[in-house]
């Protein structure tokens, strides 16, 4: 079964070039088409020379675009601009908005069948973007589209093992509930495996941190970029699951901001349980401690507003 067609949209890019190289390494995928409107031969045929079986193809601009999506089972959206010091992940807004409209607009054309993996600030807004973008299309399936916020997860499990002298960070699992944004990022470390302590003030000051850690990358990289290589690793780490689940594993499970029931947001990041069709069920949040209740609460009024500036967007996209 390991035969998964994969495109990268933003192919060149501080996050798609290690990506791509992640994806090609990978024996669960077939083919790797990767998509930028600059570099993309370049970046093509440096990979092709790996001694893995994908075979890799670069496309190069709109004209491309159609051909690089057709037939593919899964597309990763990382196009768009990168944060800088003072930025927030809203500031990326009109951008990267527009970026993501246009390519999810092509997805629903030419591979409407096909999971689609927004990796794009502002996550919380380009999710809602997409949603409707596929509405209009008339090829809307709310089980096919994730925001992939595996990098707070990725963070909250390595913030958490450095806390915690002789923890694996590779052995610890914190589902990151809420949003991808901000105070919008919701660590649940009441439900760490394996169990964790902290005093409240240290668990305050390692659940701000996970929050803020993408401002922590920009201003260490002083200007000359966001996190690309950690999200590079988080979206390979997204993509394989999604995968392995298509492929008929198991019980694979991953946190992923979704069309949701689960709070008064229309949009939610909770537990997936994944299956060959997407999503295969909604594990919700579950049973959190009164500190996360609080976050989760006060989290809603900015997810909704990013939402509704997300559906707005898209409503006058031509």
């Amino acid at each position: 079964q390991n035969n998964a067609k994969v495109a990268v949209l933003g192919a060149s890019g501080g996050i798609g070039q290690p990506l791509s190289l992640l994806l090609k390494n990978s024996p669960l995928v077939s083919r790797l088409s990767l998509y930028d409107i600059a570099h993309t031969p370049g970046v093509a045929a440096d990979l092709s020379h790996i001694e893995t079986r994908a075979n890799v193809k670069g496309f190069l601009g709109p004209d491309q675009l159609p051909e690089c999506l057709k037939g593919s089972d899964v597309v990763v959206i990382p196009a768009g601009v990168p944060r800088k010091p003072g930025m927030t992940r809203d500031d990326l807004f009109n951008t990267n908005a527009s970026i993501v409209a246009t390519l999810t607009s092509a997805c629903a054309k030419h591979c409407p069948e096909a999971m689609i993996c927004i990796i794009s600030n502002p996550v919380n807004s380009t999710i809602p973007i997409t949603s409707e973008v596929f509405k209009k299309q008339g090829v809307y399936n709310p089980n096919r589209i994730f925001g992939v916020t595996t990098l707070d997860i990725v963070r909250a499990n390595t913030f958490v093992a450095e806390l915690k002298a002789g923890h694996n960070p590779a052995q610890v699992s914190v589902p990151v509930i809420g949003g991808h944004a901000g105070k919008t990022i919701i660590p649940l470390i009441s439900r760490c495996a394996p169990k964790v302590d902290f005093p409240q003030d240290q668990l305050e000051k390692l659940t701000g941190r996970i929050q803020e850690a993408g401002t922590e990358v920009v201003k260490a990289k002083a200007g000359a970029g966001s996190a690309t290589l950690s999200m590079a690793y988080a979206g390979a780490r997204f993509v394989f699951s999604l995968v392995d689940a298509m492929n008929g594993k198991e019980g694979v499970i991953e946190c992923a901001f979704v069309r949701s029931e689960e709070t008064e947001s229309p949009y939610f990041s909770t537990p997936l349980l994944l299956g060959k069709k997407g999503i295969e069920k909604n594990l919700g949040i579950g049973k959190i401690s009164p500190f996360e209740e609080k976050m989760v609460a006060e989290a809603m009024a900015e997810l909704k507003a990013s939402i509704k500036k997300g559906e707005e967007f898209a409503k006058n996209f031509k």
